[in-house]
């Protein structure tokens, strides 16, 4: 596919740190977008991010040869429903959805025959939001998940990779919808958990005075968008459930060794975990 004209729906923080990325990698492929913040629009456009802005998706969906979903999940199915008919045959359509399961079987479901759709996340982000935000979020070397359908071109799967690595994407994991819920449950949903549970456990905010930068790292995503994490937290509560108790298991572990007193026991669990870690950091992972 010669690829002429990208859209992108909603040019909040992710839209618009995608829309930098593919401005950058595609210099000369015109670039369009949508979203109800004017503001966020014009300022693209002042930019020279976007070439145009669109209040109406309907308006920007048809010269696109692929079109970007970077909406909250419930918005992107309403935003499927209502556009559907819109998008040009062979369209290739892609989202950023930090939940996969209900997205993707809600999309292919209903899905036109003639178009394309090639379910993604890239695992990165920041704890603002909205455009003015965007050029804060890099790329560079963070990874991207992807959940291709069976009925996925072959060719189109392949420009959704290419496109990936040129916006500085570095490890492309492909997976299941399921196994991308559970693992992003863990890696991304469960520390936000954390995050927020040590800020709500202690009423407290000028025991800052006290930090040295472990409470400041750990607290930092806590600074989230409510609304979007409730719908995250909410979509995923299945495998987050699942999550926060395998969690629990390791904090009562640690609680029980310190409580006992049991030095040794202690430092054993304490030398095994820093192992993992330095292991996992090794192999590239972290």
């Amino acid at each position: 596919m010669t690829i002429k004209t990208i859209g992108i729906a909603g040019l909040g923080l992710m839209g618009g740190a995608v829309a930098m990325a593919l401005r950058r990698a595609y210099p000369d492929v015109r670039l369009l977008a949508c979203d109800i913040d004017e503001s966020a629009l014009a300022a693209a456009r002042a930019d020279a991010v976007i070439d145009e802005g669109f209040a109406d998706a309907k308006s920007m969906i048809p010269p696109c040869e692929v079109v970007f979903l970077c909406l909250n999940p419930s918005i992107i199915l309403r935003f499927m429903e209502e556009n559907m008919h819109v998008f040009a045959p062979e369209t290739l359509i892609t989202d950023l959805a930090g939940v996969k399961t209900t997205v993707v079987s809600f999309i292919e479901a209903n899905l036109r025959a003639d178009v394309d759709y090639v379910p993604g996340h890239p695992m990165t982000g920041s704890e603002k939001g909205g455009y003015f935000e965007a050029k804060k979020c890099d790329f560079t070397g963070k990874n991207y998940i992807l959940t291709p359908l069976k009925r996925n071109k072959p060719e189109n799967l392949a420009l959704i990779r290419e496109i990936v690595r040129k916006m500085g994407f570095s490890r492309i994991t492909e997976t299941t919808p399921a196994e991308h819920d559970s693992a992003v449950a863990f890696t991304s949903q469960l520390c936000h958990v954390i995050a927020a549970a040590l800020i709500d456990c202690e009423p407290d905010g000028a025991i800052i005075r006290f930090g040295g930068g472990s409470f400041e790292d750990l607290t930092r995503i806590a600074l989230f968008n409510a609304a979007q994490w409730t719908e995250l937290f909410a979509e995923n509560r299945e495998a987050l459930l699942k999550r926060i108790a395998q969690f629990e298991t390791s904090l009562d572990k640690l609680k029980a060794l310190i409580g006992s007193g049991d030095r040794n026991g202690l430092q054993s669990c304490l030398q095994t975990v820093r192992e993992r870690k330095e292991s996992s950091s090794k192999a590239g992972f972290c």
